[in-house]
């Protein structure tokens, strides 16, 4: 009963349908619908602040990859201090792995907002959704992008000396993994078996190698779904991790690890801040505890921010959160 009336008042609170999920049904980890009149977007992070993302030039719809596909375009957006280049972050939009072409609804006036008035150049990507092919091809996508930006640099006045990776909800889990993942090809675990890196686009010689992640109410780790008491979606079988693997979890532990990002930590893996809700209904901020007590454990630098009162993209993005993230940034792209 409690998790209903929870579910009612975001409801009530957004002023918006919530985002659908391929094969009907909730839209899970942060939808991906175009914000609605600047409120907020389904469930893919909170738009309804009155700041609003300040940049010089934005180059919209480029095709990173060179299929003409909506799901391999990104954007790119400059800060308003016109300089000759720019530190870079990717931030990806939520939608429960279900939306291709939310790129417009990445946070842009928020998370965005701050990393463009703190000097940051921003790509917000799309990717394959689930409809469109099962894992590995979302973080393929991804690394393409990565890669791309090197390939582009000079075009687009980016400074690759420092890329990180950010995301709100199945954002988060693709910019976590993305970034831990880092010089990995093929990632293998018993019998299964990803190739992670992928070779999409014209820049496969490049690196996908990242500088620092920050983790937003990501769904980083998808056998901990359960610790705490968020909804569950789909039905057993039928969850949105399960669908974006084609397999259900019971049997399959080993490859649900290697769609986490705790499937692929080590000592030298780069700096990580995670921001989560304890009061987020959609994503269990235990499950991000559990992250970061691995990342401890193995040694890796990171930080955890655990907001009391904070929900599914509601109540996080205070001036002093955003703040912790761009400082967290500056920290990790300015220390020798």
């Amino acid at each position: 009963m409690k998790k209903n009336l929870l579910l009612i008042a975001a409801v009530m609170t957004s002023l918006t349908g919530f985002a659908q999920f391929p094969g009907g049904g909730f839209g899970g980890f942060g939808g991906g619908m175009p914000p609605m009149g600047g409120g907020f977007a389904g469930l893919g992070g909170d738009q309804s602040s009155q700041t609003q993302a300040e940049y010089s030039e934005k180059f919209s719809d480029i095709d990173y990859v060179g299929d003409d596909q909506v799901y391999h375009k990104l954007d790119i957006y400059l800060p308003k201090e016109v300089k000759d280049s720019y530190p870079v972050v990717v931030h990806i939009y939520g939608s429960a792995w279900g939306s291709n072409n939310s790129k417009g609804a990445a946070d842009i006036n928020t998370i965005c907002a701050a990393l463009l008035k703190a000097g940051y150049a921003v790509v917000t990507p799309n990717h394959r959704a689930i409809a469109d092919a099962k894992w590995p091809a979302q973080i393929n996508d991804i690394k393409a992008v990565i890669r791309f930006i090197r390939g582009n640099a000079k075009k687009y006045k980016l400074d690759t000396s420092f890329i990180a990776t950010s995301g709100f909800s199945s954002g988060g889990h693709l910019a976590t993994v993305c970034a831990m993942s880092n010089g990995v090809k093929v990632a293998k675990l018993n019998k299964a078996e990803y190739d992670i890196e992928g070779s999409l686009g014209a820049y496969t010689k490049e690196s996908s190698y990242v500088n620092a992640v920050c983790d937003w109410s990501g769904p980083t780790e998808l056998l901990q779904m359960d610790c705490g008491n968020a909804m569950s979606f789909g039905g057993p079988g039928n969850t949105p991790e399960e669908q974006i693997l084609g397999l259900p979890k019971i049997g399959n532990e080993d490859n649900f690890l290697l769609l986490s990002a705790s499937g692929y930590l080590d000592k030298n893996d780069v700096p990580a801040y995670i921001f989560h809700g304890d009061a987020d209904f959609i994503v269990p901020s235990c499950s991000s505890q559990y992250l970061y007590d691995q990342m401890q454990k193995v040694g890796i630098e990171s930080y955890i921010l655990r907001e009391p009162q904070g929900g599914h993209g509601m109540g996080m993005y205070s001036e002093e959160n955003l703040k912790k993230m761009t400082d967290f940034l500056d920290s990790v792209r300015t220390r020798k």
